[in-house]
């Protein structure tokens, strides 16, 4: 055989060895998954609601005109601290001023004819004493003489003479009688003419006192839509009055936040929160939860729940207020805020990253016609197929990825507490999300845990 022919069967055969070896390792490869991995570690874990809402004050009142006038003075402007009892504003009072006069001049001479009634009813009472006292000397004398006359020991003309004195004596005492009523009649009269003056000085003094607006409570004017000369009016039904001024009570701030339907259930009084103000980026503020609303506040209006019929599926949202402590001065109310309200905390948690977590149904977990897989019959029971689980693919001899179904506590921002299902130093599948969502019970794959690759959005 020539040297060249040799050749070319050793040639050919290397090239046939390098085509099998190539193949064996192809199909020992094939199904193979690319994964990145994590260790379960302990760690503090804490659950945080974050929503947004705006700077409140904890009090905030508004002052609306009471009366139909012209604004004849404004004491105070946007900015101004206040005490309270402190004059706001007053408005036209002439006419409210000068009933309050009339009314008080009313009632003084009301009060004198109440005085001078009681006088006539003191002397009407006196009078009375005495034809009562006239009465019984005047009747005395008739019985006596009375007696005599009947016994024959007087004339008739004196028996006539006591008689008629006895008889004026009753009618003068039935005179002081009537005068006492009539006197009595009177002082009631006067009693309520000072009533009535009485009320009728209440009615100006409150309609005087409603041109005139004071401070309720300590605190800062925050806005004064109106200037001096302008009239105000008193809202009536479906009608708003006119405001004069909004004061705020600025010794307690609050961030009123909108929080999520979703969320609400873990929120308590109590809780603590970091409050960071959009105007003020740099600096964060703690503050407590002291206020959860009750009824939920639609998303779209704002409108309560209970204010509306409508039974549709919209977005909710329920009102927390964050008291902040400490304060900045210069914090105006209205500032757009964001709260992070730490509803829950685990200290040296077992925890694994949130994106590690993933659902199977129970059907999906038998193992394959290989047996890959058996690992994980242990820790799930029989059950319904349909049923889906929640768990983590742990890796297996360092090849093989295992779902282990878990339980789980809080939530953290990227990490989640596991309460059942794994322990410290379990190597889990962290990614990608595309493996995740396909990976097999069984799989065998291949770690990774270089920087991955920016995977390309699907179609």
């Amino acid at each position: 055989m020539k040297k060249w022919k040799k050749i070319a069967l050793i040639v050919g055969g290397v090239v046939v060895l390098v085509a099998i070896v190539g193949f064996t390792i192809g199909q020992s490869r094939k199904g193979v998954v690319t994964v990145q991995t994590g260790k379960v570690v302990r760690e503090d874990i804490a659950s945080v609601v974050t929503a947004s809402g705006e700077i409140k004050p904890k009090v905030q009142v508004n002052i609306g005109s009471n009366a139909f006038a012209k604004i004849t003075h404004l004491y105070v402007k946007e900015g101004d601290r206040v005490k309270k009892g402190q004059m706001l504003a007053t408005l036209d009072n002439v006419q409210p001023a000068a009933d309050v006069s009339a009314n008080d001049s009313a009632l003084n001479a009301a009060r004198t004819d109440a005085v001078a009634a009681q006088q006539a009813v003191n002397t009407a009472g006196d009078d009375l004493k005495s034809s009562q006292a006239g009465y019984e000397h005047a009747k005395l004398d008739y019985d006596r003489a009375k007696s005599l006359y009947d016994a024959q020991l007087i004339a008739k003309a004196d028996y006539d003479a006591k008689k008629a004195a006895f008889d004026t004596a009753n009618a003068q005492l039935g005179m002081a009688q009537s005068k006492l009523a009539q006197a009595r009649a009177q002082q009631d009269s006067a009693q309520g003419r000072v009533r009535q003056s009485a009320a009728n000085l209440r009615h100006a003094s409150d309609v005087l006192s409603k041109t005139e607006y004071v401070a309720p409570f300590d605190g800062v004017i925050t806005n004064v839509p109106v200037r001096e000369g302008e009239t105000v009016v008193p809202g009536i039904q479906n009608s708003p009055g006119s405001t004069l001024m909004t004061i705020a009570d600025t010794s307690t701030i609050t961030a009123e936040v909108k929080v999520d339907e979703t969320d609400i259930v873990n929120v308590q009084m109590g809780q603590p929160a970091e409050v960071s103000i959009d105007a003020i980026p740099k600096e964060k503020f703690k503050g407590i939860v002291t206020e959860i609303g009750r009824n939920a506040v639609l998303r779209s209006t704002g409108v309560s729940t209970a204010q509306t019929t409508s039974s549709g599926q919209e977005a909710k949202d329920f009102k927390v207020v964050v008291s902040l402590q400490d304060p900045p001065a210069n914090l105006l109310p209205g500032l757009s805020a964001t709260a992070r309200i730490t509803t829950g905390t685990r200290s040296t948690a077992l925890a694994i990253p949130i994106q590690a977590l993933t659902i199977r149904q129970r059907g999906d977990l038998a193992p394959d016609k290989k047996g890959k897989g058996k690992a994980v019959q242990a820790a799930v029971p029989e059950g319904n197929p349909k049923e889906e689980l929640q768990g983590v693919f742990v890796i297996s001899n360092k090849k093989e990825a295992v779902f282990v179904p878990v339980t789980t506590g809080i939530s953290g921002t990227t990490d989640i507490e596991v309460t059942k299902g794994l322990k410290e130093g379990d190597e889990i599948v962290t990614g990608s999300y595309k493996v995740l969502r396909t990976l097999r019970n069984g799989a065998s794959v291949k770690i990774d845990n270089a920087a991955p690759k920016k995977e390309e959005p699907e179609s």
